[in-house]
């Protein structure tokens, strides 16, 4: 069967990859941009200060890998001996990824339980909460939509905009700031993407979601298009809601393993 993936082109990469070496025939449509920061002197700044908080909150890989993209040579923070003692803070797998490749100590992370049911905010604030005190000071390093200014302080759970967790650390005494280290874009579809996004609809296709952003560009772009009989697998039950909204019928919740998304995958066939 086909799996469209729709992550962003580095993570959908990946994934294509793995699900392609399990059998399956996946194709990347990624269905959100990545550019560089609006501002790249205040993500510099943040670097600046960075030795004024005492954790930083990573709301995604590519919050990681462009905010790591400006870190100055000189900085030792994360950089294991020697290093500033601050925390990192993730939601999951793949920002842990990134950040072992930006070379963080991993005695510096701080991320749910990789058997945990969901990897989200909620889930990083049951093992973070307890390191919270008045003045605790969290930095949340997250996206921009280009062209609006809009910023997303949870895209790592559905990307619409959460502050979720920059609530929970001021009701626990703490200060939470905020730095925009990349922004996120509509896709641009090519005619045959197009072509493939008709067929997929329509064919049994399974559209891989793990962004309600992405579902909400893949409409926009596709006004027309009716969902009906359209599946997807999506990996939280905040973006279900948005695939259930967008029409799709057939909606599977996925834990966003690989081995829980290709039983989830098989299970919708």
């Amino acid at each position: 069967m086909r799996v469209i993936v729709t992550r962003p082109r580095q993570e959908a990469a990946q994934w294509v990859h793995a699900l392609n070496d399990a059998g399956f025939e996946a194709v990347a449509l990624p269905l959100i941009g990545v550019l560089p920061p609006p501002d790249p002197a205040a993500v510099a700044a943040a670097w600046a200060r960075l030795a004024e908080f005492d954790a930083v909150m990573f709301v995604s890989g590519n919050a990681v890998d462009h905010f790591f993209a400006s870190k100055p040579a000189a900085a030792l923070a994360f950089a294991g001996e020697g290093a500033t003692n601050i925390r990192a803070f993730v939601t999951g797998p793949g920002s842990l990824s990134a950040l072992k490749r930006a070379q963080v100590d991993i005695r510096c992370i701080d991320m749910p339980d990789r058997a945990a049911e969901q990897f989200d905010s909620e889930a990083l604030w049951a093992v973070v909460a307890p390191r919270m005190h008045a003045g605790y000071r969290v930095l949340i390093v997250r996206g921009s939509a280009s062209g609006d200014g809009s910023v997303a302080a949870d895209k790592a759970v559905d990307g619409v905009g959460r502050d979720w967790f920059a609530e929970q650390v001021r009701a626990a005494g703490g200060s939470v700031e905020f730095v925009v280290s990349y922004q996120r874009r509509p896709p641009e579809l090519s005619d045959a993407d197009r072509a493939m996004v008709r067929q997929a609809a329509t064919d049994g296709s399974v559209w891989l979601f793990s962004s309600s952003e992405a579902i909400g560009n893949l409409v926009a772009c596709c006004a027309d298009q009716p969902w009906v009989q359209a599946k997807a697998v999506v990996t939280h039950s905040r973006i279900a809601q948005a695939a259930h909204k967008a029409g799709f019928s057939v909606v599977c919740e996925s834990r966003p393993t690989l081995a829980a998304l290709m039983a989830s995958i098989e299970s919708v066939a």
